[in-house]
């Protein structure tokens, strides 16, 4: 593993907000839910994770149309290490993508992301967006 790219990675903010989601959730996440927390477009997301995951730094899982994305702690033991100080330090600097994150987790079915749940969509899309920011 070449650290100084993984350095170089994490060296963005985006990159280090959707590292935290994994952390401090130990869940698998979907794209949508990600947009959601992080309140960014889907493609931005998505290029973001391709880039981690081109490092090991997260690894996917397919569960029928849905791909999860989750935090690959066995990428090596300096990683694994490097994980658990991310974990803390950022732990309350991104503690409200955090919230949101939770807030949209909430609305799956079992363990699994439910389409058309987006707690932006619907009549009320504008309302519920800025509610959605506005929460602590």
């Amino acid at each position: 593993m070449n650290f100084v790219n993984v350095f170089k990675t994490l060296g963005d903010e985006t990159r280090l907000r959707l590292l935290n989601l994994f952390l401090q959730s130990g869940k698998k996440i979907c794209v949508c839910e990600m947009v959601d927390a992080l309140l960014l477009p889907q493609y931005q997301i998505s290029r973001h994770l391709t880039m981690l995951r081109n490092l090991d730094l997260v690894k996917t899982t397919r569960e029928g149309t849905w791909i999860y994305y989750e935090a690959n702690w066995k990428a090596s033991k300096c990683v694994s290490d490097l994980f658990d100080v991310i974990k803390e330090h950022f732990k309350s600097k991104y503690s409200k993508d955090v919230k949101k994150l939770n807030d949209r987790l909430a609305l799956r079915e079992g363990d699994y992301c439910v389409i058309g749940h987006s707690i932006f969509e619907g009549k009320k899309k504008k309302e519920n967006m800025k509610k959605f920011k506005n929460k602590k």
